[in-house]
C-alpha cells in the first residue's frame, strides 16, 4: 500500500507560473505511471497529464498541451507539475494519482489519489 500527497496549490495571477509536487510514501511508485487529474466546482474531474514509470513517455490534455510539463524523480518517489501562462479556467482542485499502467492512469484508473490542493487563477 501506499499513500500520495499534493502540495504547492495556491492563488496566483493570470499568466503567471506554478509548479505542483505530488510526494509518494509507503512504498516505491518507480514502477508505476503518474499522473494528475482536476476537477473545478459543478465540473467533473479531467485528465490534465500522465508520465510512464520511466519518464521516457507523457501524455497531456489539449488544454494544457505547451503549457503545462509533467516530470517525476524516481530516486525522491515524487512527481511534478509544472503550469506556465495560468489561465482562470485552469482554476481546480489538483489530484496526483498513480496505477501500473499509463493508460489506465489517462483513463482515470489509478490505483492511488492523494487529496487534492487547490489552484486559483484570478484575472
Amino acid at each position: 500500500q501506499g499513500h500520495l500527497v499534493e502540495s504547492g496549490g495556491r492563488l496566483v495571477q493570470a499568466g503567471g507560473s506554478l509548479t505542483l509536487s505530488c510526494t509518494a510514501s509507503g512504498r516505491s511508485f518507480s514502477n508505476d505511471a503518474m499522473g494528475w487529474f482536476r476537477q473545478a466546482p459543478g465540473k467533473e474531474r479531467e485528465f490534465v497529464a500522465a508520465i510512464s514509470w520511466s519518464g521516457g513517455t507523457s501524455s497531456y490534455a489539449d488544454s494544457v498541451r505547451g503549457r503545462f510539463s509533467i516530470s517525476r524523480d524516481n530516486t525522491k518517489n515524487t512527481a511534478s507539475l509544472q503550469m506556465n501562462r495560468l489561465v482562470p479556467p485552469d482554476t481546480a482542485v489538483y489530484f496526483c494519482t498513480a496505477g501500473p499502467l499509463i493508460s489506465g492512469v489517462i483513463g482515470g484508473k489509478g490505483d492511488y489519489w492523494g487529496q487534492g490542493t487547490q489552484v486559483t487563477v484570478s484575472p
